[in-house]
């Protein structure tokens, strides 16, 4: 599998980056089973692997952490991330430096390593000065407990204001952003793509197979299949696949759309789908997320597929360039959007 440079670090990393968040209890609940998979990975060549400490409440990590027992830890790009709540305690979150000093610990221990290679936060705090996340990472960093440090579904003003902050303060800085990305959500393709390009910072995209609807299980004239994500957070996502909502019916005519080109192509919509998220130059790595051995295997050949302009065209006029049909796939919907009190003061 070919490597790819993480940014500007010099960091080799395989254009397949392996998710865990399926691993534990949000997905695949036998622990053997997961390590056998995150072995295959590794074994077909992939090198990157990335995980969060508030994957099924750590169990995620727990389980890479014994996946990388035994010698393999060494040549294993780790990435972790923290933000959400770890627990009901009110400063077991965020990005406040209480907080990240003591969730690199935990995310230590629970992994079984000295350090880890990305920490990454995984999602921007309104409440908390970037100056004051940027200083605690860079201790952290020159402490060796982490080696480089990125962001996760920041906005493309803050990516720029954290890259502006670290140059004031002479703090380290974000060298990665993880944005979701996919053909359905194409949205960071009119900013965040070209930011962090001109910033030099390696993009590890998650979701290329849009939650599954670019699963090729997703078919005009079919039932939807019943899927681990929409019963995923307690029905939270239920919406989104909801095909009583005509937002989600385009979605459906896209990608059923795309499956017929792909088929028209000679390969399945889950390696397009893949495929395409890693052609773009502003792409460093693509996460996938199996949650089965089958799902890994159909998903590996994706990087050994060439695109062609034709079928990149016929991509374009199905889902245009910078949209996302659904807005709330972005991932992040910020306050001032999502919070009624702070639009109507």
């Amino acid at each position: 599998m070919e490597m790819r440079t993480l940014g500007r670090t010099g960091v080799k990393v395989s254009p397949l980056c392996l998710g865990a968040m399926m691993f534990g209890a949000w997905g695949n609940t036998d622990h053997d089973d997961s390590v056998r998979i995150i072995h295959a990975a590794l074994d077909a060549g992939i090198n990157f692997i990335d995980t969060a400490d508030v994957y099924s409440a750590g169990e995620s990590e727990e389980i890479v952490g014994k996946a990388l027992t035994g010698g393999r830890r060494d040549d294993v790009v780790l990435a972790t991330k923290a933000f959400s709540p770890m627990g009901k305690d009110p400063n077991c979150r965020g990005s406040s430096r209480r907080w990240l000093v003591r969730a690199v610990e935990d995310s230590l221990r629970r992994l079984g390593v000295d350090h880890i290679d990305l920490y990454q936060i995984h999602r921007p705090s309104t409440d908390t000065d970037v100056d004051e996340t940027l200083g605690a990472l860079t201790d952290l960093q020159r402490a060796g407990k982490i080696l480089y440090f990125g962001s996760s579904t920041f906005l493309p003003s803050q990516i720029v204001q954290a890259q502006w902050a670290a140059e004031k303060r002479n703090t380290g800085r974000f060298i990665s952003e993880q944005p979701p990305y996919s053909i359905l959500v194409r949205g960071i393709e009119r900013e965040v793509l070209p930011v962090c390009q001109e910033y030099g910072m390696g993009t590890l995209v998650w979701s290329p197979l849009a939650g599954g609807w670019l699963s090729g299980k997703w078919r005009k004239g079919q039932d939807a299949p019943d899927t681990n994500r929409s019963r995923a957070f307690g029905g939270a996502m239920a919406s989104r696949y909801d095909l009583s909502d005509p937002i989600n019916q385009r979605k459906l005519d896209a990608a059923d759309a795309l499956a017929r080109l792909a088929e028209d192509s000679g390969t399945t919509l889950v390696q397009l789908a893949i495929a395409w998220t890693i052609r773009h130059p502003g792409v460093t790595s693509a996460i996938i997320g199996p949650r089965t051995m089958d799902q890994l295997t159909s998903q590996l050949p994706a990087t050994e597929l060439a695109l062609s302009a034709d079928v990149l065209d016929a991509i374009d006029k199905i889902v245009p360039p910078g949209t996302n049909i659904r807005d709330d796939d972005a991932g992040y919907v910020p306050p001032w959007l999502g919070d009624a009190s702070q639009r109507r003061r």
